[in-house]
């Protein structure tokens, strides 16, 4: 006999309540089926923690979710699900799978207090085709160490089952498939829910919770479940932080089972990275003990200049690091590098100057330390020698130090700059494995052979070619009117088996101070070839940057050589950008323009940066294109993460994993993707990112 809703909760709580135990490991917020903070088939009111990146997979009878969840702040969190329905056909012959993706999102309006519960916010799937679509607000309990219970009113989906009424009216009708429909947002009918969570031992959780949600899309109009309960109980494990397992009983029918991978971008999996220890700042005699030490008339040798940069080249090869000039006075170095293995532009600066400290002549009292990315000169480090030697080993060296160092415009190289060995030209080439998703959804694997020719600095040569090793793509009709900029990846994909993804020259250069310029001619990216030209406004102590990009472009053929007939389509695409550091490692950005269909319109995006290079974001795009010509999604939006590889495997390197995730696959909003613009290849040496990590400068 199944308890009525009202009687929920004192039932679940008399029942757990009453049981003693001692001090268990603390309850930590746990995840749902659909891989959102929740019970089991509900959500609950905790938030994750700050940073959270979560992976899970959950599975009952025919139905499969697939969820990527970040906790974008203490309090706001998105969740990207990709759902699968099999046995679809019993009701439709041909029709064995469908699948659908979606975007959460969930507020923590109320942290949990002494008396007060943690109360949470959410609306899923407000963007896709409505499969999923709900609305909750949710509170959460902790009653005492082991036990927490959770109560909620939910609307949608959640509304479905024993519900109290429509206490805001009537829910409206589905409107544009892919576009919010704000005014659907918790109205209809209501129907309260909610569970408990009870910590059995520190590694197994038992939960229990009476579920809304009466799954009227899949038990009564497709059959392919039989939900005969509202009660769903489970078991979950897990030991350690990363990894949490759960086997559940749901719907009175049904056998579920989930995985859910936890990761804190803020820790490194591995603990730290590896590497070259730093050689200790070599400090000078006083002046007093020996002045001859001081005298700088070492300056007129003839051989001075390239014995140091010889010596400077050996000492800086350990770390990967390349001079690119060097020039000094009796008092002052300068010194240009390219960092071509440390993640950390903070760190390659605190080794250059512990190099220079052992090599340079003691009259030498100022470095300046100059990071160069494609040529161009990011930014300028002066540091006194004299506070390497007071600070390496004080309290708190980090702040005392970032109070005395400036960080200034990198400016023009000094015309009396010399380059004993001369690093120009220089070439390297690699053959790594590669991700790709032609098709939103539908990844494959492959290898990538890359290379890059620096002719001279700021004049840029660069190539790949990938070839698919794993994958089979579908070709997925979209529904775009517009031309199809990027609805044909699958066709680009099946026809070009290995194919030139690019093969472009690029100029880098500094026309004025904090002005950066780009231009770049030849097959730009895997479906368009044109050139392409840029110009942005930074400075180095400045959160604010400014951009302009102008474009024309040919649609290449999907035969993945260098033909662009098969099209007969080309463009002028442009953008006005501003990007703005908002600070604790959140960047916005706003592009202004027209795209490569031709539609005009504007993107926003949000992203965060966390000090050891991870980078998760959301961005939107809405241009003038009609949602019947976008096709399915109505308007561009996803979410996109990047992750540096020394995170995972502990070595030290600049390479990064990563992808966007659209729940949708249209060519409006699609801009040009062409390699190394210009803000994010000199921003990580600029004060709002070198900062944060200041602490990497003494290791």
């Amino acid at each position: 006999m199944l308890l009525p809703s009202r009687h929920l909760l004192a039932s679940l709580v008399c029942t757990t309540v009453l049981c003693s135990a001692p001090a268990y490991a603390e309850m930590t917020p746990s995840l749902n089926l659909s891989g959102g903070t929740g019970l089991i088939d509900m959500p609950s009111g905790e938030a994750q923690s700050d940073g959270a990146f979560t992976f899970s997979v959950g599975s009952v009878g025919p139905i499969t979710r697939t969820t990527l969840s970040f906790q974008i702040s203490e309090r706001l969190s998105a969740s990207y699900h990709f759902q699968t329905w099999r046995d679809w056909d019993n009701v439709i012959p041909g029709d064995d799978k469908i699948s659908d993706k979606s975007l959460d999102l969930r507020f923590l309006i109320v942290k949990e207090g002494e008396v007060l519960p943690a109360v949470t916010i959410g609306i899923n799937d407000f963007t896709g085709e409505y499969a999923y679509s709900a609305e909750y607000i949710a509170a959460t309990k902790s009653l005492g160490e082991r036990i927490k219970v959770t109560a909620g009113l939910g609307w949608g989906r959640f509304g479905s089952y024993d519900s109290i009424g429509s206490p805001f009216g009537d829910r409206p009708e589905n409107g544009v498939i892919g576009r919010p429909n704000v005014d659907q947002w918790f109205r209809g009918e209501a129907a309260p829910f909610g569970g408990v969570e009870v910590k059995v031992t520190d590694t197994w959780t038992f939960k229990g919770e009476y579920s809304s949600d009466t799954y009227t899309l899949e038990d009564d109009e497709r059959g392919i479940i039989d939900r005969a309960r509202p009660f769903n109980f489970g078991l979950e494990y897990q030991k350690g932080p990363n990894a949490r397992y759960g086997l559940y009983y749901v719907h009175g029918t049904e056998i579920g089972f989930a995985l859910h991978l936890i990761l804190d971008p803020k820790n490194r999996a591995t603990g730290g990275v590896m590497g070259a220890a730093p050689m200790a700042v070599k400090s000078r005699p006083s002046r007093a003990a020996d002045p001859e030490a001081y005298d700088g008339e070492w300056v007129t040798q003839p051989d001075a200049g390239p014995l140091l940069q010889k010596n400077l080249d050996k000492r800086l090869a350990v770390d990967g690091i390349v001079i690119d000039s060097l020039s000094y006075t009796a008092t002052t170095v300068q010194i240009r590098i390219r960092n071509t293995r440390i993640d950390a532009g903070s760190q390659a600066i605190g080794r250059t100057a512990r190099a220079l400290s052992h090599l340079m002549p003691a009259s030498v009292e100022v470095f300046e330390i100059v990071p160069v990315v494609n040529g161009m000169g990011a930014s300028k480090v002066t540091i006194r020698r004299s506070d390497l030697e007071e600070l390496e080993y004080v309290a708190d060296n980090t702040t005392l130090l970032r109070e005395r160092v400036t960080i200034t415009d990198a400016g023009q190289a000094p015309a009396t700059a010399i380059a004993e060995t001369d690093p120009y030209p220089d070439f390297w080439w690699g053959l790594k494995p590669a991700f790709r998703l032609p098709q939103p959804l539908q990844p494959e694997v492959g290898l990538r052979l890359s290379a890059n020719y620096s002719i001279r600095p700021g004049l840029v040569i660069k190539g790949s070619v990938y070839g698919r090793l794993v994958g089979d793509v579908d070709s997925v009709a979209s529904g775009s009117l517009l031309q199809p900029v990027r609805s044909d990846g699958a066709r680009y994909s099946d026809n070009g088996n290995p194919a030139l993804e690019e093969l472009t020259l690029a100029w880098y250069a500094r026309p004025a101070a904090d002005i950066y310029s780009r231009f770049t001619v030849g097959y730009l990216e895997r479906m368009h070839a044109g050139v392409s030209g840029e110009l942005l406004w930074k400075r180095v102590d400045n959160p604010l940057g400014l951009g302009v990009e102008l474009n024309y472009t040919y649609q290449r053929d999907t035969d993945g050589v260098f033909g662009v007939d098969e099209y007969d389509y080309d463009v002028v695409t442009g953008h006005v950008s501003a990007y703005y550091d908002f600070g604790n490692g959140y960047l916005g950005q706003i592009d202004v323009g027209r795209y490569l269909a031709g539609d005009f319109g504007a993107t926003v995006s949000l992203d965060r940066i966390f000090v050891n290079g991870w980078r998760i974001g959301a961005f939107a795009t809405v241009t003038d294109a009609t949602a019947e010509e976008f096709g399915e999604g109505a308007f561009d939006k996803g979410v996109r993460f990047s992750v540096p590889l020394n995170w995972a495997v502990g070595n030290q390197t600049k390479q990064t994993f990563g992808t966007t995730l659209r729940p949708s696959g249209g060519d409006g909003g699609a801009r040009l993707n062409v390699d190394g613009r210009l803000y994010d290849s000199i921003r990580d040496y600029h004060t709002e990112a070198l900062d944060p990590e200041w602490g990497r400068v003494w290791r």
